[in-house]
């Protein structure tokens, strides 16, 4: 809005903060004030927001990074089902207003919401629906997570608000996966590479502009087919910087600071212009291995490395957070504390080391992207150096990141941030820039996939949470805490992670 606005909300940040030990954390619990009713809102009003990690591309179907998904999911594009992020991600209905199981678990059958269209005011049917779904499986499909509905056998429309998913085999995570970017609905016959300039989604908002390097402006679609936004635009601001971002929201040029820096939250600390808004996230601080190269390909190295890093000192470095221990974030039904395995022992690392055939320590360069708190690395410099290990860390910009790490494997250690939900998944891929292979993992996910209840499923990828830790697969420093503020008067900002999706459908401004 870039005004200042009237003194209307009067929220308190009550999260129980989470750092300390490991454990399950008490759910965020940060309380926004009620939206007022319409007769009080601005719908006429532009939001400003301020985002850290700019997309490369908006092609949602075939560019990776959670930066889209952020921006891009439940905004401008829809699927079947969506998740809600202030219940524990609970599936809910989109696109779908209801759905059935067959007792085999092979078929699923959706229902369609009736009058839902598409951005450039065509009808959204269930042959759009089958098409969009038929395209992630497609021979040689460049679908990001293509991969993830290789169970799907047959997609139809039996009639136009009905849709019929056979699968090949139980499929234990097609709903979840339908709620992410691979279940989105694209008009049929949509030419994927035309979408980096001209989406056509069926959310309520549009892509209005995009400024690169600088902003990406939505606007509210006015023939929506369902509730309509109370606002008519939100402006995404991409600023890296945190000081600059809290400057810009202290003075107006944003009205909601995400991915605040905790240790600069005092600037709005009993400041009534402002609600500080505290979540969960799914934000793991990976620090990971070049698992196909040595030393990494010794266990004992990776243990080292493991035990010798503090994570509190981490926590208190980042300003807030969680030990976790790997990577499935406490909101997972099959999460376990496990900040057990590889805790913190400086004595027992340097013992590892000398048993790996490094008596006298060793020397390893860490590839993070710049965006992150320099104080994160600082951390890692100096607790290795206390078991002999000498760090020289090698600052990036993210799309170097992106090319050298993620593409290439042209790293030793690398510190990068996973937001993206439930991504267990990269461990069973030993292409992936881990360099993990264990096919006891791989095999007890597979088994999940095909698990005929979500107990079976829970437990399976319990034991695969734990596999990947007591392998030192990768470490895990932190869970990321979601610390988001909030200009007084604006209300129904999502404050659970947000760093994966962001949806405006709630987000209203007081007259």
């Amino acid at each position: 809005m870039r005004r200042l606005l009237p003194a209307a909300l009067t929220a308190v940040a009550l999260l129980l903060t989470a750092c300390g030990t490991g454990g399950t954390p008490q759910a965020g619990t940060a309380v926004q004030a009620a939206t007022p009713p319409d007769d009080q809102l601005d719908t006429a009003a532009t939001v400003d927001v301020r985002l850290v990690l700019e997309p490369t591309s908006l092609n949602i179907f075939g560019t990776s990074g959670a930066a889209l998904d952020q921006i891009l999911l439940d905004n401008v594009y829809q699927g079947l089902v969506t998740i809600d992020t202030n219940a524990n991600d609970k599936i809910v209905p989109a696109l779908a207003t209801s759905w059935e199981t067959s007792p085999d678990g092979l078929t699923y059958t959706f229902h369609l919401v009736r009058g839902a269209k598409f951005h450039d005011g065509s009808s959204l049917t269930s042959a759009d629906v089958a098409w969009s779904l038929q395209q992630q499986i497609a021979p040689g499909s460049k679908a990001v997570y293509g991969a993830n509905f290789a169970t799907i056998d047959t997609v139809t429309a039996p009639d136009p608000a009905t849709v019929q998913v056979r699968l090949k085999q139980r499929d234990s995570f097609l709903l979840w996966n339908l709620t992410q970017r691979g279940g989105i609905v694209y008009k049929q016959g949509t030419d994927f590479a035309t979408l980096d300039g001209a989406e056509n989604g069926s959310g309520p908002f549009t892509v209005a502009q995009w400024n690169r390097g600088s902003s990406i402006t939505l606007a509210r679609d006015e023939n929506y087919w369902g509730a309509k936004p109370k606002v008519a635009k939100v402006v995404f601001h991409y600023i890296t910087e945190q000081n600059a971002a809290n400057n810009a929201q202290l003075t107006g040029q944003t009205d909601i600071q995400t991915a605040v820096d905790p240790t600069l939250l005092s600037a709005f600390a009993g400041n009534s212009g402002f609600a500080v808004l505290k979540g969960t996230t799914t934000d793991k601080f990976t620090l990971a291995f070049n698992g196909a190269q040595a030393p990494f390909t010794d266990p004992a190295v990776r243990h080292a490395i493991r035990q010798a890093i503090n994570k509190q000192d981490v926590i208190r470095a980042y300003g807030a957070g969680l030990a976790i221990g790997s990577a499935v974030p406490p909101q997972d039904p099959w999460y376990e504390d496990l900040t057990g395995i590889d805790a913190y022992n400086p004595d027992n690392a340097r013992k590892l080391l000398a048993d790996a055939g490094f008596p006298n320590g060793l020397s390893l360069t860490l590839t993070v992207p710049s965006i992150y708190p320099a104080a994160i690395s600082d951390v890692l410099v100096s607790n290795l150096k206390q078991a002999g290990i000498t760090l020289t860390v090698q600052p990036v910009e993210f799309q170097t990141w992106l090319t050298k790490v993620f593409q290439q494997h042209d790293f030793q250690l690398s510190l990068v941030d996973h937001a993206e939900p439930r991504d267990l998944a990269n461990y069973t891929k030993p292409g992936y820039y881990f360099g993990y292979d264990d096919k006891q993992v791989q095999d007890w996910y597979a088994q999940a996939r095909l698990a005929a209840t979500d107990a079976e499923r829970d437990a399976l990828l319990k034991r695969v949470g734990r596999q990947i830790s007591e392998d030192a697969a990768t470490d895990w420093l932190l869970l990321g805490q979601a610390s988001t503020v909030v200009r007084t008067g604006v209300y129904g900002v999502p404050q659970n992670e947000t760093s994966n999706r962001f949806n405006l459908s709630t987000v209203a401004v007081a007259k």
